[in-house]
């Protein structure tokens, strides 16, 4: 099965990194990564495809 979220980023307190993080602790395993454009944001996007 896989599953695709867009990991974003905009400071160390305003983020959805724990998203990933708790996927990763239930087994899931990273099969790709893109870095995704936010235009003249200060806000990083990625997409991450993800597999169990």
């Amino acid at each position: 099965m896989q599953k695709a979220i867009i990991v974003w980023f905009f400071s160390e307190k305003r983020n959805n990194l724990d998203e990933l993080n708790n996927l990763l602790s239930d087994g899931w395993k990273v099969m790709s990564q893109k870095p995704m454009g936010a235009g003249e944001t200060n806000v990083a996007l990625s997409l991450v495809i993800v597999e169990k």
